[in-house]
């Protein structure tokens, strides 16, 4: 699944453009590298996001292509 679309199934980003914004702004790296939206999200990745000040550091658990409110908060663990 491409990342913006993984962040924004996760509800860890509203939107997926405001997802795609982020990435091409580079706020978003993944394993430690800076990620375009299209890198392709496996389980085990390590996200960080970077929301101004504050950055979120996230581990990949699950890649679904729909998820509902209470199944987004089971695709990552907080680090």
């Amino acid at each position: 699944m491409r990342l913006d679309k993984y962040l924004k199934v996760s509800r860890l980003i509203k939107r997926r453009t405001v997802a795609n914004e982020a990435c091409d702004n580079e706020r978003v790296s993944v394993n430690g590298r800076a990620a375009r939206a299209s890198y392709e999200v496996k389980v085990g990745d390590e996200i960080a996001i970077r929301f101004g000040e504050r950055t979120l550091r996230v581990e990949v658990l699950a890649v679904l292509e729909n998820a509902g409110k209470a199944d987004a908060s089971a695709m990552y663990r907080e680090i």
